[in-house]
C-alpha cells in the first residue's frame, strides 16, 4: 500500500453509532483483533485482551445496566440539588454513552497487568515509579491496540465507535456479568457493525497549532 491510500483510510475512518441489521462474522473479528495484536507495545509486553459479544440481547442488556447506573448517579445530583446537571446527564449524556446499543458486536477492550524484564529486575527492585504508573502503561498500549482495530474495520468496510460510558458509569456490573478478573483494567468498549451512512468529516486543529517542532 502506499502512503496516500493509508492517509484516506486514517482521513475517511469515523466514529459511527448507527449500524445496519446485518450481522459480523466471527472470521472479521478475528481478523481484526490480527490486527490489533500487532500494535506496538511497551517491551512487547502485549498488554491488551478482548472480548468480542455478539449476542444482540446480551449487548441491550449491557445498554440497560448503563442506564440504570446512570439514572442512579442522577438522582444522587438531584438530591444534592444539581437538577440541571441531571437532566444533562440524562437527556444529553446518556444516548451518547449508549450508542453501542444498535450495534452487532461490542468489543470490551481490556489492559492487562504490565510486565517486564525491565520491571522485574531493575524497576520494582529500586521502587522507579508507584504501581499506579505501570496500570496506565497497560492502558497505552492497549490503546494502541484500538487504534489498529478501528482502522482494520474501516478498511475492511466495517464501522467502529469507541466509547467509555459504559466503563465510566457500570464499570463494577460489567466486570461481574463477564466474569472480567480484577487484575484486568477496562479501557473501553467499542461498538462495531456495517454503519448505515459515512458521517461527515469533522473539523480538526490545524498541524501548526498542535506540533511544536524542536531544532
Amino acid at each position: 500500500m502506499n502512503y496516500e491510500a493509508f492517509k484516506q483510510i486514517v482521513l475517511d475512518r469515523r466514529s459511527v453509532r448507527k449500524f445496519k441489521e446485518l450481522d459480523v462474522s466471527v472470521e472479521d473479528v478475528k481478523e481484526l483483533i490480527d490486527c490489533a495484536r500487532y500494535a506496538p507495545s511497551d517491551t512487547n509486553s502485549q498488554t491488551w485482551e478482548f472480548i468480542a459479544i455478539m449476542n444482540r440481547e446480551k449487548i441491550k442488556e449491557i445498554e440497560q445496566m448503563t442506564w440504570d447506573e446512570l439514572h442512579k448517579r442522577a438522582a444522587g445530583a438531584e438530591e444534592r440539588g444539581l437538577g440541571r446537571e441531571a437532566k444533562l446527564l440524562t437527556k444529553s449524556f446518556g444516548p451518547y454513552a449508549t450508542a453501542f446499543s444498535d450495534a452487532p458486536v461490542l468489543i470490551v477492550l481490556l489492559a492487562t497487568p504490565y510486565n517486564s524484564k525491565f520491571r522485574e529486575r531493575i524497576f520494582d527492585p529500586i521502587a522507579l515509579v508507584d504501581d499506579a504508573v505501570w496500570a496506565e502503561e497497560g492502558i497505552k498500549s492497549s490503546c494502541l491496540a484500538a487504534q489498529n482495530l478501528m482502522l482494520a474495520a474501516h478498511a475492511r468496510g466495517l464501522a467502529t465507535c469507541p466509547m467509555t460510558g459504559p466503563v465510566l458509569l457500570a464499570q463494577h456490573r460489567l466486570r461481574e456479568y463477564l466474569g472480567i478478573d480484577e487484575s484486568r483494567q477496562i479501557n473501553m468498549v467499542i461498538a462495531l457493525g456495517h454503519p448505515v451512512d459515512q458521517p461527515g468529516r469533522l473539523a480538526r486543529k490545524e498541524v501548526d497549532e498542535i506540533l511544536t517542532i524542536v531544532q
